[in-house]
């Protein structure tokens, strides 16, 4: 057995690996190995040297984090957390430095060493059913032999034979020393492929460390990383765009007035507390100054504050977008120069003191070329460039709102609490102004863009474009609670959607590709080497066409932007500006950004100019590269489309920061400049981001528009040239006149509505017939009989009608948001105008009900697939399937219940007959977004039309997963907790069905319960519970009421005290009735003593006098009259069913269960709540029916073709109805329902009584009713 060895560098994660660290960092770390080589004895054993190591770790990475310690027989081990029952994430195996014999080595690997790591391996995952081990480690203390977790579970825990060995060594008998040399030895040795592991010797870093000179510790920088919980536990990193930094998120809302708020499922955004507001804060500065204006007039009242606060904060985001961007190009510029501070430092409170001088800044200095600057301006920015970026374009709101320069520059108020200017100071910090608080706030971050990994002089945590994309889009989405999709997530999807489309691209377009099915395949059908080929597979790649329809801050096409540059690296196509091949560098990505390495070096790409501030050609020829391609993708490839116009402005701003990234300086004879370099402008690519609302178009795609126009085609190619040059002009006249002319050619065509036409032609003849019948007679009108009189009054009515159609249809407010996809997009227009289609549509789209947001669905009801209980990701996931061409792929990031929704049914219908399910991956229980308990799955569809197909299936079944088993799935690694599978889709047969996905051994078996079905349950016989709204005072309602309610006070529904406290008559009683929860409910048995009683009013209680009667319960209503939320308020249940339903024998259902679905039989009156249904029906036997819905055959087909939440069954009235019942004739039902009847004695006279025996019966029995098979048993009983 051989090891491949790597260097540390090569085993870091490339985004952790550019990563710099603190000078602080460093120190502690050189003290410590000293420290460790001070300690180092030869002479002593392993269990010395462990202690040794383990100080190491504690004193420079664990203290009070991570415990490290010994664990059982285990020389050494780092739990995940700092206490003895968080998981153990690190083994290490300890030799001492002399041993040779039984230590790693790189020839010989199958050593007592390792064979112990598989031991205590088993030991943790097998016996311990840990599964979070992510790095074992062998070494002697200067040799250091590190295996990946990933390894082990792959080649040791999944290998059933070494795993059953393992077992059957535990109950021999047998010492270790048996499983070492019999077991483990022969594995190892059966293994001829090299073993990857990360190897280093410490001695090779005592020169570094014994070294006080500090321009020599960035050699330490890999081996401080390698040994970090960052790679060895697999932590997430400072710079980890799976996660927001907390510490600068949490005081920049501060600085704007903002707090987060937790709101139901998701976390907004809204303005700070009354009694807790800063006068000096950006947004109540703003709004103190709108008012001044009067900008809203003189009434003062919640409407016009909540406009104030909307204009405002859009105004601060505004300026916030602005100031951040510049802090990127700051820091940009000062790594350009080599760390020139002095002269590229321009963004900071010493020079900017007022909001004047930023106002200054963003309109007389970023938006001026050099030489249309004003002479004090271009002497105080001389070295600042030129952007022509939109964004320091003065918006309509600032010119007719307020402008930055407007705002109170004297304003101060306290720092926040935690805030990073008292990081290192026990001095107390004096309040500040809003913008020296801002400034000097910002600059105690390091705002790095790419580079290497340096040691940072100062201690300043790193934001770069990855984190503050996060910060954009937790800020933008203040208002809905919306959630920012994880790195990880936007990568996975964009390569593996995006590959496939460029497959689908090189099938149709490029020679010897019709076979072509899998990405890797098409590196062998390309002649990279071949110039006029690269070009070629270039054009085809730029030529496809990605679209997001609700495109938020643009996190979805950044990745894009970047897996399209990956892609045309891995295929060896990326070409420098004169057509030559890229070589020397590999080029990957990483955290979702681009990572640039030198492949002889390992060294990360770094553009500079050299120390007299000239061109150095290499690196500006790759970064001129870089440019040049972003600019082409994002002009050509990328759209976007959002509702919110904050979300517009951020998707530019953060396409703008990916082309800073690599902006490089040219030549400049400008004599302004302090030299003679000036950097290359932003192009205008803000014209494929646009504001819109993408579910409602006043024009269908395949509409003939361009027909009705008088030289559409001169006017289409116009239109086609117009935004081709804005987008590359950096004038900003021709800017203004082709915006104008674009927006005439498309004001032009909206007049081109097909029924306003119509409409137009009607009452044109409508009139004309008027004027013919009555206008050349009117002085005859008396004379007109009164049959002619009714025909010209209708006449009369049918204009007006048709009158009022039109203009309704002309100004219909509905539209005023549209978006037309039909002509928005020239890209995506062929040369007659037709739309084409895009080659992928992606994104995370919202998720909100209609009861959540019912005007969120006005001028949607009529789409095709709308339906009650839908959710709006719905309607993107049908229309995103319309806008694409043949072929194309939509990929989404949505809840996971859309499969057995009852309200998705047509969606689903619409899916299958429109396009092929191309993957789904179902997360579980694993929330992908930290901040919402949503369930969610990434979906691929393809718009292909096939009746039958396989597709590739993967699903978390783990109740509690980890971020690891997310990867894993998404990675396609078989685990334990996921299924891995490829189902068989008929689409004819899965029409009007929950679409539910199983192995072949569980679809027969399914198949077969199905046929057995004889007995259907109906509507009629199935009903939910009662809905109160509400029965008790929860959270919510606690806060519209004064001080003397508690949560749990009784509303509709009465404790025993409460009810006794009414001193209730006669009459009333009558009203009231027993009402029961989950705790009466077991699986079979419910205890009939309820702990509550109900206020059971029917709808005719909204008539107030209906109530009169009952003076006790009106006392007590009357008292929640403002929190009632009834359809049927003030004093009427919102939904209370028909009553016989909680009568008598019935059976009631948990309609929400974890592990196992609860059916309960009941045979006395009782009212439930909607949190259960009620099935009651005469025409079967309801202990029979109670023993059949509690089998094990009956949750095997529930978990497979009913509805689940993760683990949880959600018994609502679809999955019921669907179950297939088998009525037998009486003689085969008796059986259960004795032991139905054994099981309700026994839980009567004991409830904790242990049944498991009877219920096993009655599984053995029902499997013979449905004819299963010994072998079917055992599937339905493992499953």
């Amino acid at each position: 057995m051989k090891l491949q060895k790597i260097k540390p560098s090569k085993s870091l994660n490339k985004a952790y690996y550019k990563q710099s660290l603190s000078r602080e960092q460093i120190e502690l770390f050189k003290k410590e190995l000293q420290n460790t080589f001070n300690h180092i004895d030869e002479k002593q054993d392993e269990e010395y040297h462990k202690n040794v190591i383990a100080d190491l770790f504690k004193n420079v990475y664990c203290k009070d984090k991570y415990l490290v310690n010994v664990n059982k027989k285990e020389d050494l081990v780092i739990r995940l957390g700092n206490t003895t029952t968080d998981d153990v994430g690190v083994l290490l195996e300890f030799k001492k430095p002399t041993e040779k014999r039984d230590m790693v080595s790189a020839t010989n690997a199958n050593v007592k060493a390792l064979q112990e790591t598989v031991l205590y391996y088993f030991r943790q995952t097998v016996d311990d059913d840990n599964h979070k081990i992510t790095n074992i480690v062998v070494t002697n203390i200067y040799e250091w032999f590190i295996f990946d977790g990933v390894w082990f579970e792959k080649n040791i825990f999944r290998n059933a034979k070494l795993k059953k060995d393992y077992l059957a060594f535990k109950t021999s008998g047998h010492d270790t020393k048996y499983f070492y040399e019999n077991i483990a030895a022969k594995y190892l040795a059966e293994f001829t492929e090299e073993v990857p592991c990360t190897y280093f010797n410490l001695l090779d870093y005592k020169k570094n460390i014994e070294d006080e000179n500090p321009k020599n510790d960035d050699d330490l920088i890999d081996l401080y990383k390698i040994l970090s919980p960052e790679h060895l536990l697999n932590k997430k990193f400072a710079n980890d765009s799976n996660s927001l930094n907390t510490d600068f998120y949490n005081e920049l809302l501060y600085i704007i007035g903002l707090e987060e708020s937790k709101e139901t499922a998701k976390k907004t955004i809204r303005r700070i507390n009354q009694a807790e507001r800063n006068e000096g804060s950006l947004i109540e500065n703003t709004i103190s100054k709108l008012k001044t204006k009067k900008y809203f007039g003189y009434e003062n009242n919640d409407e016009t504050e909540n406009q104030y606060y909307e204009v405002a904060l859009e105004l601060c985001i505004t300026w916030l977008n602005r100031v951040l961007f510049l802090k990127l190009l700051e820091s940009q510029l000062i790594k350009y120069h080599r760390g020139d501070k002095e002269n590229y430092s321009f963004l900071t409170s010493s020079k900017i003191k007022e909001f004047d001088d930023l106002e200054e800044l963003f309109f007389e200095v970023l938006a001026e070329k050099v030489e249309n600057r004003n002479a004090s301006v271009a002497t105080k920015y001389k070295d600042i460039p030129y952007l022509n970026s939109s964004l320091f374009e003065m918006t309509d709101l600032e010119k007719n709102a307020l402008a930055l320069s407007n705002l109170k520059d004297r304003l101060e108020f306290e720092v926040y609490k935690k805030s990073v200017l008292k990081k290192g100071t026990k001095e107390s910090i004096k309040p500040k102004t809003s913008l020296n608080y801002l400034l000097d706030f910002l600059d105690a971050y390091n705002f790095a863009s790419e580079s290497n990994a340096k040691i940072q002089e100062e201690n300043k945590s790193i934001i770069n474009a990855s984190v503050l994309g996060l910060i954009f889009e937790k800020i933008n989405g203040y208002k809905d609670g919306s959630f920012f999709t994880p790195g990880f997530i936007t990568m996975y999807m964009c390569r593996e959607t995006i590959r496939k489309a460029v497959v689908e691209k090189f099938k149709t377009n490029f020679k010897n590709c019709e076979d072509v099915t899998h990405f890797e395949q098409l590196k062998d059908k390309i002649d990279y080497t071949n110039k006029a080929q690269r070009e070629e597979a270039n054009k085809l790649i730029n030529d496809i066409k990605i679209v997001d329809p609700a495109v938020g801050s643009g996190h979805f096409l950044v990745s894009a932007l970047n897996e399209m540059i990956a892609i045309k690296s891995d295929l060896q196509i990326l070409s420098y500006t004169n057509g030559n091949r890229v070589l020397g560098y590999s080029i990957s990505l990483d955290n979702d950004e681009l990572i640039i390495q030198n492949q002889e070096t390992d060294k990360l790409f770094e553009y500079t100019l050299n120390q007299n501030n000239n061109i150095i050609p290499d690196l500006q020829e790759l970064q001129e590269t870089l440019f040049t391609e972003k600019q082409r993708i994002i002009e050509n490839c990328l759209f976007g489309v959002d509702i919110n116009p904050k979300s517009v402005m951020i998707c530019q701003l953060r396409l703008w920061i990916e082309l800073l990234k690599n902006a490089y300086y040219i030549s400049s004879t400008n004599k302004l400049l302090s030299v003679s370099m000036e950097l290359q402008t932003l192009p205008n690519i803000d014209i494929n981001i646009k504001t819109g609302n993408s579910l409602i178009s006043k024009f269908a795609i395949k509409d003939n528009v361009f027909e009705r126009i008088m030289g559409f085609q001169k006017k289409l190619e116009e239109y086609k040239n117009w935004v081709h040059i804005y987008k590359n002009t950096n004038d900003k006249k021709t800017k203004a006149v082709l915006k104008e002319n674009v927006k005439r050619f498309k004001d032009e065509f909206k007049l081109a509505d097909l029924r306003v036409t119509k409409l137009e032609n009607e009452l044109r003849k409508l009139n004309g017939t008027y004027y013919d019948n009555y206008q050349t007679h009117q002085f005859f009108a008396s004379e007109l009989t009164d049959a002619a009189r009714k025909a010209k009054e209708k006449l009369e009515k049918e204009i007006n009608d048709k009158q009022v159609e039109l203009q309704q249809l002309k100004n219909n407010p509905i539209y005023a948001n549209a978006f037309e996809w039909r002509f928005e997009f020239p890209e995506v227009l062929d040369d007659k105008g037709n739309f084409i289609g895009f080659d992928v549509v992606i994104g995370n789209p919202p998720y909100i009900k209609e009861y959540e947001g019912k005007h969120i669905f006005d001028g949607i009801r009529e789409n095709e697939v709308y339906q009650g209980k839908m959710d709006i990701w719905y309607m993107f996931a049908c229309d995103g399937l319309k806008f694409l061409k043949p072929n194309g792929l939509l990929s989404y990031i949505a809840p996971n219940n859309w499969v057995t929704n009852s309200g998705a049914s047509k969606t689903r219908n619409f899916i299958l007959k429109n396009a092929q399910i191309q993957q789904i991956i179902d997360f579980g229980s694993y929330m992908i977004f930290d901040t919402a308990s949503i369930q969610t799955m990434i979906m691929t569809f393809k718009k292909n039309i096939q009746n039958e197909y396989n597709f590739d299936y993967r699903k978390i079944e783990s109740a509690k997963p980890q971020f690891n088993d997310a990867t894993d799935l998404l990675q396609n690694s078989k685990t334990e907790i996921n299924t891995i599978m490829q189902p068989n889709i008929i689409v004819n047969n899965a029409l009007n069905q929950f679409l539910t996905f199983n192995t072949n051994a569980s679809d027969i078996i399914l198949n077969k319960i199905l046929n057995k079905k004889n007995f259907d349950l109906t509507v009629k016989e199935i009903a939910n519970g009662i809905h109160p709204h509400h029965d008790f005072v929860n959270k919510k309602i606690l806060l519209e009421l004064d001080n003397s309610y508690k949560v749990g006070d009784g509303i509709f529904a009465l404790s025993e005290i409460e009810k006794e406290n009414l001193n209730l008559s006669e009459n009333e009683l009558r009203l009231i009735k027993p009402y029961y929860n989950s705790e009466q409910f077991s699986r079979y048995f419910a205890n009939n003593k309820n702990e509550y009683w109900l206020i059971y009013t029917s709808s005719k209680f909204k008539n107030p006098s209906e109530i009169k009667p009952f003076p006790n319960i009106k006392k007590h209503l009357d008292k929640f009259q403002s929190v009632i939320t009834s359809d049927n308020k003030p004093y009427g249940l919102h939904r209370t069913r028909e009553e016989h339903f909680f009568k008598g024998e019935k059976i009631i259902v948990q309609r929400k269960c974890a592990g196992k679905p609860v059916f309960t039989y009941t045979n006395f009156d009782s009212y439930v709540s909607a949190t259960f249904y009620v099935i009651k029906t005469e025409r079967l036997n309801q202990k029979y029916l109670t023993g059949l819905l509690n089998s094990k055959l009956i949750e095997f087909w529930l978990r497979n073709k009913g509805k689940m939440q993760g683990n949880n069954f959600q018994l609502d009235k679809e999955p019921l109805l669907n179950i297939p019942i088998f009525k037998p004739n009486e003689n085969s039902q008796k059986p259960i329902i004795s032991l139905v009847d054994q099981i309700l004695s026994l839980k009567k006279a004991n409830p904790q009584a242990d049944t498991s025996n009877l219920e096993n019966e009655i599984d053995e029995l029902v499997y013979q009713l449905y004819e299963l098979t010994p072998e079917e048993v055992e599937v339905v009983k493992n499953s």
